[in-house]
């Protein structure tokens, strides 16, 4: 009788590499959790309900454009209008609530559909005259901007309605509405990114426009797409922005743009697209805004602030590429 040979057992990962493997995929994680207990530490106004509310309300604008923004960098794009788009849309907004205070409705529809309108021109410029994404959205950043400018006439659009300022500050069980929306946005884009085909075309995209091609997905359709909705998610951000103060500012969302690609990065998602997820930009996200409340709270100026952040972003892109080349993660 002869032995028959038996597999052999798997080869385990020395400790020492299960846990660098483990410290690089939950990098952003870890260092969350050690923001969070330095700021405990430092103050004792950190560690409260009310302020936990207030990180929320103010990530609420930067969360609609950060996933915007994620599903055009997993393509391999990016989008640097939004901050402009949400510009032109909180202005388009505040004209038509002042000219029609009783349609609210109409404001907000006005609003979006000014933002839908700059994403689908990025959309048609990238995808149809293969414009790269960083020119073709830098030209409707200095559009859009205009557009903003040209809507109050070089000014701010004041003496709006009362009832507008309800949009962003209506509260539904303690919670303001831009956080439910948050939240709303998050989970059900990570479900669509996750649990249809719809997200799978948008990482094939990313990961090998060509490839997915031949594997029959339009990747045209997909481009245009990602950038409309990013446009739309900026035009809503810039709603809940003008009414939170009831007033349209032609600079309102100035600079968003560089925050929401931020948040993307430092979540793990690749410039190079394919790689990324909701969930790591909701935490890129959640991470800056409680490292901003926190560095506020201790009253870090603003500049120090800035420099912050920017070793953050080069440190997890560092992070990112050194994992990658080692294929640690």
């Amino acid at each position: 009788m002869t032995d028959t040979a038996r597999p052999a057992a798997p080869v385990r990962p020395p400790l020492g590499a299960r846990a660098l493997r483990f410290g690089v995929r939950y990098a952003m994680v870890l260092v969350m959790l050690a923001i969070i207990v330095f700021f405990i530490v430092q103050s004792s106004r950190f560690a409260t309900a009310d302020n936990l509310m207030t990180i929320l309300v103010a990530a609420a604008p930067f969360a609609l454009i950060a996933l915007g923004q994620t599903l055009v960098i997993l393509t391999g794009g990016i989008d640097l209008s939004v901050g402009s788009v949400i510009a032109a849309s909180g202005m388009t907004a505040a004209l038509v609530a002042k000219s029609a205070p009783d349609q609210l409705w109409l404001a907000v529809v006005s609003a979006v559909a000014v933002g839908l309108l700059a994403g689908s021109l990025n959309g048609f410029v990238v995808s149809r005259l293969n414009v790269p994404p960083f020119i073709a959205t830098l030209g409707m950043m200095t559009l859009a901007s205009g557009v903003a400018f040209v809507i109050g006439g070089g000014a701010p659009i004041n003496g709006l309605p009362s009832t507008f300022g309800e949009i962003a500050n209506t509260k539904v069980l303690g919670v303001t509405v831009p956080v439910i929306l948050m939240v709303v946005g998050i989970l059900g884009l990570a479900l669509i990114m996750r649990r249809t085909s719809y997200g799978l075309r948008v990482y094939a995209v990313g990961g090998n426009r060509f490839a997915a091609e031949i594997a029959g997905v339009k990747s045209r359709g997909i481009l245009f797409s990602v950038y409309a909705i990013s446009g739309g998610l900026a035009a809503v951000s810039g709603v809940m922005l003008s009414s939170r103060v009831i007033s349209g500012a032609p600079t309102l969302g100035q600079g968003y743009e560089l925050d929401a690609i931020a948040a993307v990065v430092i979540g793990g998602a690749s410039l190079m697209g394919g790689r990324g997820t909701v969930w790591g930009t909701a935490l890129g996200l959640l991470l800056i805004q409680t490292l901003n409340n926190g560095l506020d709270i201790l009253i870090v100026p603003a500049y120090w602030q800035d420099v912050i952040k920017g070793v953050l972003i080069v440190t997890a892109v560092a992070i990112d590429v050194w994992a990658t080349k080692r294929n640690v993660r």
